[in-house]
């Protein structure tokens, strides 16, 4: 059976190019973090579509304790959350750690994020501290001599609401337009290339994991959920412990690319809809009241999704080490899963380090409880749910 989590996350697309200015040798750095992990589609789309070379379009690597201490040390500043402290060593590889040197440093300030539950709740907000992590990090590299200007690098970190398609083109225009010389009109057509990338690569990830679903279905197999935010795909930052359990023969789904298929979704949540529960299977107003924060709508979601379909029968819960965002959501996360008989398993305070004895210890005890109980798991979920499987 293919177990196949993901594809490579950030591979570059060739798309139109601007014929209104050569920027084809302009090389522009993204740093590989945050929410630059569930949107870089969109900036490749976009930055192609101005003209940039997909070849000069460099992310960061992935984070690690190396990173941070070539290219991080002195630059970091004082913050708890280690996944934004790790930004610094992103910037200095792409600053230091380039044979061709860049020209822009891109590190946009997410205010919002689009979601698949948009419209169903209040809000789709970043975390604060990870919206305004880059200028905090920003300031590392200028507090004793401006470090882009001495390396004649334009630091560019536009304001954007990827959350509202409409007024996205103009924050592009005023966040960028200085930095690559751009007009009005070519801004939208790249925006609307960025989108289309980002739409593209989305479908194409949720369609895997269907193709997952119907695996496990026809053989009676489980797979497990993994319920995080968006840069603990980063090894540095989740320490692939995904990976370990998938290497144990688990296929693994991530609550960000699970199919949203509308016959999928109504066999799951059909029930709930017709008792008058929720209003649509993107409802979460029964576990989350407060649904203003993109993220965690999505937690609480895929948490429910966990809860009712048959071939899930274990989540993973990953979260960073004191993560003011997460904490509210660990108890009602683990309730709605193990409620519904699944097995929850919480790595809850992830930082630099990866223990790897104790990862491998909790990921055997993962591995013995699933292979124990999934067989009687599928086959009670499968009971409570009265209509026939989809693609059955």
């Amino acid at each position: 059976m293919n177990i196949q989590t993901l594809l490579t996350p950030f591979a570059r697309k060739r798309s139109a190019e601007s014929l209104s200015k050569d920027r084809s040798k302009i090389r522009v750095g993204i740093p590989k973090v945050l929410n630059i992990w569930n949107t870089h589609q969109f900036w490749i789309g976009f930055l192609t579509g101005i003209g940039i070379k997909h070849t000069n379009i460099i992310f960061s690597s992935n984070t690690s304790e190396e990173q941070a201490r070539e290219f991080g040390k002195g630059r970091g500043t004082v913050d708890c959350c280690y996944p934004v402290k790790a930004m610094s060593g992103h910037y200095g590889e792409l600053i230091f750690g380039q044979k061709n040197k860049i020209n822009v440093l891109l590190s946009p300030l997410i205010y919002s994020l689009p979601s698949v539950l948009n419209g169903h709740v209040m809000a789709s907000n970043t975390c604060t501290r990870v919206m305004a992590g880059a200028e905090s990090i920003k300031s590392g590299f200028m507090k004793e001599k401006n470090v882009f200007e001495e390396n004649g690098i334009k630091y560019a970190s536009p304001y954007l609401t990827l959350d509202d398609r409409i007024i996205i083109p103009q924050q592009m225009f005023d966040g960028l337009k200085d930095i690559f010389d751009l007009s009005l009109e070519e801004t939208k057509s790249a925006v609307e290339l960025g989108f289309k990338a980002l739409d593209a690569f989305n479908t194409k990830l949720q369609k895997q994991g269907r193709e997952i679903l119907e695996q496990c279905a026809k053989n009676n197999k489980p797979c497990v959920l993994v319920l995080a935010r968006p840069y603990h795909m980063d090894n540095g930052i989740g320490h692939e412990i995904e990976t370990d359990l998938q290497a144990h023969g688990y296929p693994i789904l991530w609550m960000q690319y699970f199919p949203t298929d509308p016959d999928l979704m109504n066999w799951l949540f059909e029930e709930d809809i017709n008792s008058g529960r929720i209003k649509s299977p993107f409802d979460i107003s029964d576990v989350w009241p407060s649904s203003y924060s993109s993220n965690t709508n999505e937690i609480l979601w895929a948490a429910k999704i966990a809860a009712k379909c048959p071939w899930i029968t274990c989540v993973i819960r990953l979260s960073s080490y004191e993560c003011g965002m997460d904490q509210p959501t660990f108890t009602p996360t683990q309730k709605i899963v193990e409620n519904s008989g699944t097995l929850f398993f919480k790595f809850g305070d992830l930082d630099s380090t990866k223990p790897t004895g104790s990862v491998r210890i909790r990921v055997e005890t993962i591995v013995h409880y699933v292979k124990k109980n999934s067989g009687s798991i599928i086959e009670n979920k499968l009971k409570r749910i009265k209509t026939k499987w989809p693609l059955e």
